[in-house]
């Protein structure tokens, strides 16, 4: 095992001997190194104002993040090169592209917004030419500006791609920087704590199943983006923390013919990506996965080994007919999404044991799926409700499958059983919604709570399945339906 943390902090090598497991770059950066542009706004991950940028190595390439850093934990940077807004300047005092085009469209007012709205639109200028404003806008959906407006911004980022990629001197670093970090990439499994508390990072898959047997009571975190907050709204004190980030086997996602396998580790970024080729419909949802900095940190298997009953992606791999991949030792044994859930935050995951994997089936030939999400607001804000609903139609137009599967109406993502008895057997119509929608009273007893009532959660329950019907058999669907029905009868 290796006892320090190593990582790039612009070009200055840094390696950390003793810290808290749990404290957070945020922290670090402005009380230890005094970068004092990152700035605190919310310690939660909403704000964006603490926003850096993060590079690590995918094969040979070297991908950069925006993150937040007031929920990422310091020992969780091992193996990467971070940038902060202090780096983008100049030794010779000129500012960076980016920093100049907000110059120029007078993006700044107060200016504590600034350092991570510059971050953000850093991380989308290295990676992407040309972004079209809807890009532009999901780029910078997790930085909120109280003062400035965003028209200004969103023009800054027009103009800054005017800029010559070639000759900045961070494109033209790329390559040795790929090598340093590569040369800190030694397979080794990271222990560090604080002679209290530990932090543990191992770089494989069987390095951490041995971990987590070990020590069953221990955290994982994958992207934590919902530890953090445990940390800085909860002063949750986890010892000790096993953290899933150096295990490049868990990101991948591979196409198996009839199903996607999604590495526990694939961050929502990739999986949107993926799951976008299954239906457009999650490509839009996912859209809405809190801001680019929580989805380039989040991951497919911290959401679901989460067990939140409001998030967004479980629904809607349930009713897909997912399955996880869970490991203890050596160990595998496959369970159905649905009855991953258990209870409010209980799951049935034995001591010792994690996700490693999620299998996402492809959509038949003639099936329905549709999702909806019902918030306050449509970025970065948690679900009310979310209704994710399949059907498979039989030659004659009738529901011989359905899949009714729910967040926000209960402890747990839950499918409505009894609404789904309602549909089997029926024809897709506007009285077969009506007997579905009278049994969701049978399958759910919603909670009032501050993102809405019981009354109202269950009237928007049944509404998302007549918008299901009424996309799906209005008269510009129609022919689409009955072109797929005629697929699926013809094989």
């Amino acid at each position: 095992m290796r006892e320090t943390v190593r990582f790039l902090l612009g070009d200055e090598p840094v390696e950390i001997a003793s810290c808290d497991p749990t404290r957070t770059v945020l922290d670090w950066l402005r009380l230890d190194r005094h970068r004092t542009g990152t700035k605190e706004g919310c310690a939660e991950g909403d704000c964006g104002a603490c926003t850096i940028v993060v590079g690590r190595l995918d094969g040979d390439r070297l991908r950069y993040e925006a993150i937040n850093a007031c929920i990422r934990f310091l020992p969780t940077l091992d193996g990467c090169h971070v940038l902060t807004v202090e780096h983008l300047k100049a030794s010779d005092g000129a500012l960076h592209p980016v920093q100049q085009a907000m110059v120029d469209c007078h993006g700044s007012q107060c200016g504590f917004c600034t350092p991570g709205f510059v971050m953000s639109l850093f991380a989308l200028w290295l990676n992407e030419r040309a972004p079209s404003v809807q890009r532009i806008e999901d780029a910078l959906a997790g930085n909120l500006c109280r003062c400035t407006g965003y028209e200004p911004i969103i023009a800054a980022a027009q103009r800054m791609d005017a800029a010559e990629r070639e000759q900045d001197r961070f494109v033209a670093a790329m390559p040795a920087t790929i090598a340093r970090l590569k040369s800190l990439a030694d397979g080794e499994t990271l222990s560090i704590g604080d002679g209290e508390r530990h932090f543990y990072a191992p770089a494989t898959v069987d390095a951490l199943a041995e971990l987590v047997s070990t020590h069953p009571q221990a955290t994982l975190v994958a992207g934590a983006t919902d530890v953090g907050l445990w940390v800085t709204k909860g002063m949750r004190r986890l010892d000790p923390v096993i953290s899933l980030g150096r295990i490049d086997e868990l990101r991948g996602i591979s196409d198996e013919g009839d199903h996607l396998r999604f590495g526990a580790m694939a961050n929502q970024i990739a999986v949107r990506e993926a799951l976008a080729t299954i239906s457009p419909q999650l490509d839009e949802m996912m859209r809405r996965f809190g801001g680019e900095q929580v989805r380039n940190a989040g991951t497919i298997g911290g959401n679901i080994a989460n067990g939140s009953p409001i998030g967004d992606l479980p629904p809607a791999l349930i009713a897909l007919g997912a399955t996880l991949v869970l490991r203890k030792g050596s160990e595998r044994r496959e369970l159905p999404l649905e009855a991953f859930f258990l209870d409010y935050r209980k799951q049935d995951r034995q001591p010792g044991e994690f996700v490693e994997a999620v299998l996402v089936p492809k959509l038949p030939a003639g099936a329905l799926f549709h999702i909806s999400k019902i918030s306050k607001r449509f970025d970065e804000d948690i679900s009310a409700v979310c209704g994710a609903f399949y059907l498979e139609l039989d030659e004659a137009g009738r529901i011989r499958e359905a899949r009714l599967a729910y967040g926000g109406m209960a402890g747990i993502p839950k499918r409505a059983k009894a609404a789904e008895a309602a549909l089997l057997g029926h024809s897709w119509n506007e009285a077969t919604i009506a007997t579905a929608i009278a049994a969701l009273a049978q399958d759910f007893t919603p909670l009032t709570d501050m993102r809405a009532s019981a009354t109202y959660r269950l009237k928007v329950a049944g509404n998302l399945l007549r918008r299901f019907l009424i996309e799906t058999t209005t008269p510009d669907t129609a022919t689409r339906v009955a072109g797929l029905l005629a697929e699926a009868a013809h094989g």
